[in-house]
C-alpha cells in the first residue's frame, strides 16, 4: 500500500465518497432497471439478489445473467433504460447532504469516486440536490486511487471492501460505513481506518478529526 507522507494540518481538505450505498440508496433504481432490461431481453434477472451486491462494475452483474460475448451490447443497453427507470426512485442516504455539508463548511471539496457510469452518477446527484466539486466515474478498487490521488483526496469515504482498497492504495484515510452489502467485520477486516454506522456519523467524527489535526495519514 502506497502511503503519502503527513499533510499539515493547514493543507486543504478533500474528501472523496463513493456512491452507490454510501450517498445514494439506488436499490430500487437499479431493481427497476434490472426488471425493464429482463422483459426487453426475454433473459432473467434475479433483480432482488443483484441490488445485494451493489458496488463492482456494471458487468460483473451482467455476467451472472448473459454470456460474455453479449455484455457490451446489454450493457449499453442496461445503461440507456438506466435514465428513466433508476433515477426517480433513488434515495439520498441517512446523512448523505449533512456529510457533504459538513465537508464544505469545513472549507473543504467533495470529490466522488464511483464505478458506475459518470453520467448517470452525475444524473443521480443533480436529481437529489447532493451538490459536490467533482463526480469521476468508471473506477473500482484499487483503480479508485488514480482519482484519488489526483485529486489530492485526504479521506475516502465508501461502504465496500473495495473502497477501501482504493484509500489504502491511493495512502488515504478509509473511512468505512456499514451501510451496503458488507459488514462492518468485514470493513474492518479489509483495513478500514474508521467504521462508521452510517454518514449520519460522519459530521460529528469529521470535527473530531479535523479538531485533532489529522488530515492524511
Amino acid at each position: 500500500m502506497a502511503i503519502q507522507a503527513p499533510v499539515p494540518p493547514s493543507a486543504p481538505l478533500t474528501v472523496g465518497f463513493d456512491l452507490d450505498m454510501t450517498l445514494i440508496d439506488s436499490r430500487p433504481g437499479i431493481k427497476a432497471a434490472y426488471d425493464r432490461l429482463s422483459a426487453e431481453t426475454g433473459v432473467y434477472i434475479d433483480s432482488a439478489l443483484a441490488i445485494t451486491r451493489l458496488g463492482p462494475p456494471l458487468d460483473d452483474e451482467l455476467i451472472h445473467w448473459f454470456p460474455a460475448e453479449d455484455l457490451p451490447v446489454i450493457a449499453d443497453q442496461y445503461r440507456a433504460l438506466y435514465v428513466d427507470y433508476a433515477i426517480e426512485p433513488t434515495l439520498a442516504m441517512p446523512g448523505a447532504r449533512a456529510a457533504v455539508d459538513a465537508v464544505h463548511a469545513a472549507g473543504g471539496r467533495v470529490i466522488v469516486v464511483t464505478a458506475k457510469h459518470e453520467p448517470n452518477a452525475k444524473l443521480h446527484l443533480s436529481h437529489l440536490g447532493i451538490e459536490v466539486d467533482e463526480v469521476i466515474g468508471w473506477l473500482w478498487a484499487e483503480a479508485k486511487a488514480e482519482a484519488l490521488t489526483e485529486h489530492g483526496v485526504s479521506v475516502y469515504v465508501g461502504d465496500h471492501t473495495g473502497d477501501v482498497r482504493g484509500a489504502r492504495t491511493a495512502g488515504a484515510l478509509s473511512v468505512a460505513v456499514a451501510t451496503g452489502p458488507v459488514t462492518a467485520d468485514e470493513l474492518r477486516a479489509a483495513g478500514a481506518d474508521v467504521v462508521l454506522d452510517s454518514l449520519t456519523e460522519f459530521p460529528g467524527w469529521l470535527a473530531g478529526h479535523r479538531g485533532n489535526g489529522q488530515v492524511r495519514r
